[in-house]
C-alpha cells in the first residue's frame, strides 16, 4: 500500500512539473536532441533509407518555379535533400509567424511553410 501512495505522489509531481512550471522544459528538449542524433547516427550507420516519393511535393517544386528566384530554389531543393533536413527547417522556420530566413523572402517563406 505503501508503495502506491509513493508511486502516486511522484507521478503528481511529475506531472505538475511538467504542466505547470518549465523545469522540464530544458531536460525534454535535451533527450529529444539526444533521440534525433541517435536517429540519424543510426541511419548513417545502416545506409538504409526509405525513399518515398511524395506527389504533393512534385507539385509543389512546379509551382515554386515560377514564384521562387533561382538561389532560393537551389535551397529549397537542400531543404529537401533528406528527411532530416526538412523537419530541421519546418522546425526553425515554421514554428512562428515572425521567422525570418536569410534566402527566402518573408512572404515564400510564408507560402512554403503553408504547403509543407
Amino acid at each position: 500500500m505503501k508503495g502506491w501512495i509513493i508511486l502516486a505522489l511522484v507521478a503528481g509531481g511529475l506531472y505538475y512539473l511538467y504542466t505547470e512550471t518549465d523545469k522540464l522544459d530544458k531536460p525534454i528538449a535535451q533527450t529529444e536532441e539526444v533521440l534525433k542524433k541517435i536517429e540519424r547516427k543510426l541511419d548513417a550507420m545502416t545506409g538504409t533509407r526509405i525513399i518515398r516519393v511524395d506527389r504533393n511535393v512534385a507539385q509543389l517544386k512546379s509551382e515554386l518555379a515560377s514564384r521562387f528566384t533561382p538561389s532560393e530554389l537551389s535551397e529549397f531543393n537542400s531543404v529537401l535533400s533528406n528527411r532530416d533536413t526538412l523537419e530541421d527547417f519546418k522546425e526553425e522556420y515554421c514554428g512562428s509567424s515572425n521567422a525570418t530566413h536569410p534566402i527566402f523572402s518573408n512572404d515564400n517563406l510564408l507560402y512554403l511553410c503553408d504547403h509543407l
